[in-house]
């Protein structure tokens, strides 16, 4: 496997969250409190990652669970970089309001995003093994 095709898989996602952001910010996140904004556009962004994820895996399948469960574990490390990077240094976020959106006591919902995007490619991957019509009893 071409150690640039999980970078490459990386950006497409980060692509995909910025159109889901602006679509949030232009469109229903005018309608519906901060919060309730956040929680659709996470909702909205794992659907469309894992469309990414799952075309990703079918285009280059990883050698092994292991590798999958890498290339998840170096897309979640890549967003959260990102986004305490990008966030603090060029948009200007305080570090207190970025830790907050960890707080899911709080409604805030971008812990699953990060699971999601470290366990997606592994489950694609899975799935992907199963013989048709097979079922997982184990």
């Amino acid at each position: 496997m071409s150690r640039s095709r999980p970078l490459l898989g990386w950006l497409v996602l980060l692509v995909i969250a910025m159109i889901n952001g602006t679509l949030r910010d232009f469109t229903y996140g005018r309608y519906v409190s901060e919060l309730s904004a956040h929680q659709i556009s996470c909702v909205t962004g794992i659907l469309l990652f894992a469309v990414v994820i799952r075309q990703y895996v079918r285009r280059w399948p990883p050698a092994s669970a292991q590798v999958a469960w890498r290339i998840g574990l170096f897309w979640m490390a890549l967003t959260m970089a990102f986004e305490f990077l990008f966030f603090h240094y060029v948009a200007g976020h305080p570090w207190l309001e970025l830790l907050a959106n960890y707080d899911m006591t709080e409604g805030r919902l971008w812990p699953l995003i990060l699971l999601w995007v470290a366990c997606a490619p592994w489950l694609f991957f899975r799935l992907g093994r199963m013989p048709d019509g097979a079922t997982t009893d184990k």
